[in-house]
């Protein structure tokens, strides 16, 4: 073969290899450990049990250096480097974060979590301690896998249609094994259902020039077990952008033919072996392509080692190379989150959700199975709001990005942990949402030490009754007594700001909120608003929340919306020092340039809302000044507007903990006074 593919570098030349520490000693350990005895840039060091006999006895067998009793042991070891961790599905998430922390590089056994959310979780922790991280697919990184991948590049079957992948085993049923538990997230999805998402996804990812492909939709219907509740069987239907559709199919209690088909516009292609090739030294890599009048080719994929003994070359060289990742068609971070949140919408449609992702199940622990508490480090800064006697993190977390118990859970407690101490919520994002939250807060205990921001009175249920009932229908879905600050979600000018102004103070009375403001509020309402309540001796508003960002808002992103942008406004606020919490701070991903181009108009939001030849001279005005600071453009459009001279407390909405973290980075940018008129076409 004259060309390899991307992820297959040069031979390493490491003068020493890397130390391996396997944590956990079942089947898929013995495994691994046989592949460490292959590889040409690995060796066993030690192995950690729960039980010190089992890792005795696992060292005597595989030549491990040393032997520990239990799994914090293995991470003290100052002679393991990278630990391998292979215990059942739960755990790894609390292992593979302990592993990051004690500054091991960590590859993770297959599903990397339960969900996209827990696997953000350890990347996250991965990002922290600037270790590598992988999830182990082994088949990704066998010879075979990269071959096929050059085969779909040079479109030796033309232009892929369909793909059919399966991958599927019967076990007797035992609702102890960790194959049937519901405790243990058994089932055919997650345990090997996973590889048929992750090939198809490689394959419609390679038949359109890129590393992998996520699908725009997932559908499919499977077989529950009536006893633990876990798939027995199931099918799942896949659809690409491009237009590639794939058909799964996966189990635990049914027996299949395990192969994949690939059929394009001038062939097929058939990997009769796609997932285990040389697992064990047996059933060598081969693939079949047929193309129409040519004879059909047999390619064979010769290996002299088994698959893991790849698997761990393969991660070596990525930790030699100083990287924090492979590159694909090894598992990437971001085809890790792409699979999983895969998995996760597959479940969904056959109605499977682990006992443990329930609400009702979240305790006082985070999903790395540890107290909640902030970092050391944590980056946030705070500021005031009259009537309130809390700080307010400056960045705001926005609840309505959250949809299951896992990602609420996620995003909060990373939030959190970074000093984040104040939650957007809202009537109109809905009960679940809600929901998730005051789960959230009352599992973690932590209500004394936030701020909850709760809003009603949307359009068109704008009125004073509207809001009292909203507030106290919002507030049990949290299942909290008051809110920290409240805010009208919108004005309605037809009715007199008096009658508002009396409402929010018969709430401040009766202890439901502590102060409160409006969204989408016009400044000149506000100051009537005020005016009407210092006359009557009582409280006002305390804070706005209209649109402010570098950009200008061009057309409102929702009917009714206001910014703040105007000189004018701006200068208001200045002098009269109120609050303001801008929604939208970032302008949707507006100062990512990659997102936001000119000829680039696949969001239709983004173009009406934000684009105009002047945002597009502040978007390359951040790329300028972000160069000089080295960061994102994006950080230092949101330090804009954090360093205006009045209070802001922009709001976020993070999907991803990626997204909190790169919001973060805006507190820490520091512009001078040139550099803001600057950014803003004022200079």
């Amino acid at each position: 073969m004259k060309r390899r593919a991307d992820f297959i570098e040069k031979e390493s030349n490491m003068s020493e290899k890397v130390q391996w520490g396997i944590l956990a000693t079942g089947a898929i350990a013995k495994a691994f450990a046989r592949g460490l005895k292959q590889s040409q840039t690995g060796a066993l060091a030690a192995v950690g049990s729960r039980s010190a006999e089992k890792a005795a006895a696992f060292a005597a067998e595989f030549g491990a250096g040393r032997a520990h009793g239990s799994y914090e042991a293995l991470l003290a070891d100052p002679a393991v480097q990278a630990v391998y961790i292979s215990t059942p599905h739960p755990q790894h998430i609390e292992w593979a974060v302990k592993a990051a922390e004690a500054g091991k590089h960590v590859l993770v056994e297959k599903p990397m979590g339960l969900n996209q959310f827990e696997a953000q979780v350890m990347i996250e922790a991965a990002v922290a301690n600037r270790v590598f991280m992988m999830e182990a697919y082994m088949y990704r990184c066998h010879p075979q896998t990269a071959r096929l991948v050059e085969l779909l590049r040079d479109k030796v079957i033309g232009e892929v249609r369909v793909i059919t992948a399966t991958f599927s085993f019967r076990a007797g049923f035992d609702a102890e094994s960790r194959i049937w538990s519901n405790a243990a997230a058994g089932g055919g999805i997650l345990d090997v259902g996973g590889y048929t998402t992750s090939i198809a996804r490689l394959i419609a990812g390679a038949a359109t020039g890129e590393p992998f492909a996520d699908p725009i939709s997932v559908t499919g219907c499977g077989q529950l077990h009536p006893q633990t509740g876990v798939d027995a069987w199931a099918v799942g239907t896949l659809k690409f952008k491009s237009g590639i559709v794939a058909t799964l199919s996966t189990g635990v209690g049914v027996n299949q033919e395990n192969e994949v088909r690939i059929f394009g516009t001038e062939g097929n292609i058939v990997v009769p072996n796609p997932y285990l090739a040389n697992r064990d030294g047996a059933m060598p890599g081969r693939i079949l392509v047929n193309r129409g009048g040519a004879e059909p080719q047999d390619i064979a994929i010769d290996s002299p080692v088994i698959s893991f003994a790849h698997e761990a070359d393969l991660c070596a060289r990525a930790i030699a190379a100083g990287r924090q990742e492979v590159a694909s068609p090894g598992m990437t971070w971001a085809d890790t989150l792409g699979n999983l949140r895969t998995l996760d919408a597959w479940r969904a449609a056959i109605g499977l959700q682990y006992e443990a992702e329930k609400p009702e199940r979240m305790g006082a622990e985070t999903l790395a199975r540890r107290p909640l508490r902030k970092r050391a480090d944590a980056p946030m800064t705070y500021g005031r709001i009259p009537h309130l006697d809390k700080p307010v993190s400056r960045l705001i977390m926005g609840v309505d990005n959250q949809g299951s118990a896992p990602h609420a859970a996620a995003i909060f407690d990373d939030y959190f942990a970074r000093g984040g101490n104040t939650f957007d919520t809202a009537f109109i994002y809905g009960a679940a949402h809600s929901k998730f939250f005051g789960h959230w807060v009352r599992a973690r205990g932590v209500r004394d030490e936030i701020v909850v921001i709760a809003k009603g009175a949307h359009t068109p249920a704008c009125n004073p009754e509207a809001l009292s009932r909203e507030l106290v229908t919002q507030l049990g879905w949290m299942g909290i007594d008051y809110a920290d600050l409240y805010m009208m979600h919108r004005d309605n000018p037809d009715i007199p700001v008096g009658r508002f102004v009396d409402v929010l103070n018969e709430h401040v009375k009766a202890g439901r909120i502590r102060a409160f403001g409006g969204s989408n509020w016009s400044l000149d309402r506000v100051k009537k608003a005020n005016a009407y309540a210092q006359r009557k001796g009582l409280q006002g508003f305390s804070m706005v929340s209209n649109n402010l960002s570098l950009a200008e808002m061009v057309n409102p992103v929702w009917p009714g919306c206001i910014h703040v942008h105007d000189a004018a406004d701006r200068r208001w606020l200045k002098k009269t020092q109120l609050a303001l919490l801008p929604w939208s701070s970032q302008a949707r991903g507006f100062f990512v340039p990659s997102r936001a181009h000119p000829d680039k108009r696949e969001d239709d939001s983004l173009v009406e809302c934000w684009y105009s030849e002047e945002n597009f001279k502040r978007q390359a005005r951040a790329v300028e000044v972000a160069a000089k600071y080295g960061v994102e453009p994006i950080n230092v459009a949101l330090a804009w507007v954090l360093q205006q001279p009045f209070p802001t407390f922009p709001l976020i909405g993070p999907r991803q903990i990626s997204e909190t973290r790169s919001s973060m980075a805006g507190l820490a940018v520091t512009l001078t006074a040139k550099e803001m008129r600057y950014l803003n076409l004022e200079v």
